[in-house]
């Protein structure tokens, strides 16, 4: 039960931000009337009974809106789960950049999980602020804090640590990342990611998320996504 429960939360958490590295949010904010949406998807192809997460998809649409002074919201649905029972939550979300200077930025965010199928609490909350540095190299290094509360990356009981992430942009169509976020949790996973632009609005993201706990036992799996800029 303990790995079931584990896997209901994992998949509750994945992509939790708007505009993200993976699962850590990015520096970047949409300017005022500019629309983003993207699909990101999860899975694991092998099955092994001695594994702590097996052969599984997840799905996860979410939308960002710029609304100007540095400020976008957005909506993530979540806890779309196959196989099992879906516990789907409604994420909306509020990303504000405070300080912009010399290369450097400060955002901060917050998210409200709100569940509607299958219920295992009734409301949640994941909050952060953070700081990244841009390098003349095309470098951006991104470090902060974070704090979830009950059973948003743990059944019954806050979290709280740090969360980094690494961008490298390589040319206009081809950049590598990587965040992190740390603890032994839901969200507590490092994940490479390879980001292709085939068009100027079009962006798909490949990559490989390896849990914090248990990565001997199956903790690791693909991560795929598609985003568009809509005007």
């Amino acid at each position: 039960m303990a790995t079931v429960f584990f896997f209901i939360l994992l998949f509750s958490m994945t992509t939790v931000a708007q505009q993200t590295i993976v699962n850590v949010p990015s520096a970047d904010i949409m300017g005022k009337g500019k629309v983003y949406f993207e699909f990101d998807a999860t899975f694991k192809f092998d099955k092994d009974p001695n594994n702590v997460v097996n052969k599984f998809s997840s799905f996860v649409p979410r939308v960002v809106v710029g609304v100007g002074k540095n400020i976008e919201v957005g909506l993530n649905v979540v806890g779309n789960i196959q196989p099992g029972a879906d516990t789907t939550t409604l994420v909306p979300v509020v990303k504000a950049k405070f300080y912009d200077r010399k290369g450097w930025s400060i955002v901060g965010g917050d998210h409200v999980y709100i569940p509607v199928r299958n219920k295992t609490y009734n409301i949640g909350n994941y909050v952060y602020l953070q700081a990244s540095k841009n390098f003349e190299s095309n470098t951006r290094l991104t470090f902060g804090v974070f704090h979830a509360s009950k059973n948003v990356f743990a059944a019954k009981a806050q979290r709280a640590g740090g969360q980094f992430g690494f961008e490298q942009t390589i040319n206009s169509r081809f950049s590598v990342g990587a965040d992190w976020i740390t603890g032994k949790h839901a969200a507590g996973y490092f994940t490479p990611v390879l980001t292709i632009k085939p068009a100027p609005r079009t962006a798909v993201y490949l990559g490989y998320s390896i849990g914090n706990a248990d990565a001997n036992k199956g903790n690791h799996f693909f991560y795929a996504a598609v985003g568009f800029n809509l005007n």
